[in-house]
C-alpha cells in the first residue's frame, strides 16, 4: 500500500508517527479539512499533471486553483490533468491520496507559492484517509528535488481558470 511506502518514508527522518489515519475518507480538500480539524485553506493537495513524458505533481493550498497562463509560463505547456486511471501505476499513490513523498520515477514535485501563508499544512500522506502536518519549510524538505512554484490563484484574485474535482485532489 502506498501509505505504507510514505510511512517508511517518514521513518527515514523518525516522523512516521507523525502520519495521521483517520476513520473516514479525506480524498477531498473539504473531507480532509473536517478529518483534520483545519481550514479547507490548509489542507496541501496535490494536483498530477502530464508534461511531456513526465508528471508534475504540484503541491497547492487547498483554496487554490491553477492560473493557466502562469502554468504555460512554468512549464511550457497548457495544463492537462493526469488521467486518474494512469495516476496510481505513474505516481505510486491512487487518487485521493495522492502526495508528494515516496513518488515513482519520472514525477517532479513543485510546492505552489500558496502554501506560504500557512505555518502548517496538512498534504495527504498516500491514502485516501492520512495526513501529516508540515510547516511548508518542512514539506519542502521532505520532498527533496522539489522546486517552488508560483502556478495558482487565490479566490481573492477572481475567476478561476481550471476548476478542480474531488477526483483530482487529495
Amino acid at each position: 500500500m502506498a501509505i505504507d511506502k510514505v510511512k517508511a518514508y517518514f521513518a527515514e527522518f523518525g516522523r512516521e508517527g507523525d502520519v495521521m489515519e483517520f476513520p473516514a475518507s479525506s480524498a477531498t480538500v473539504e473531507l480532509a479539512a473536517q478529518a483534520v480539524g483545519c481550514e479547507p485553506a490548509r489542507i496541501a493537495k496535490t494536483l498530477s499533471f502530464a508534461v511531456g513524458d513526465r508528471v508534475a505533481l504540484v503541491v497547492c493550498a487547498g483554496d487554490a486553483r491553477i492560473a493557466n497562463p502562469r502554468f504555460k509560463a512554468q512549464f511550457g505547456t497548457k495544463p492537462r490533468m493526469l488521467p486518474a486511471e494512469e495516476a496510481e501505476e505513474r505516481i505510486g499513490h491512487a487518487v485521493g491520496g495522492v502526495c508528494p513523498f515516496a513518488v515513482n520515477e519520472g514525477c517532479d514535485v513543485y510546492l505552489d507559492e500558496s502554501l506560504r501563508r500557512f505555518d502548517v499544512v496538512y498534504p495527504a500522506c498516500g491514502s485516501s484517509n492520512s495526513a501529516i502536518a508540515l510547516t511548508p519549510d518542512e514539506l519542502a524538505v521532505y520532498t527533496p528535488g522539489s522546486t517552488w512554484v508560483d502556478v495558482c490563484k487565490l479566490p481573492e484574485e477572481g475567476q478561476m481558470d481550471t476548476p478542480t474535482t474531488a477526483a483530482q485532489v487529495s
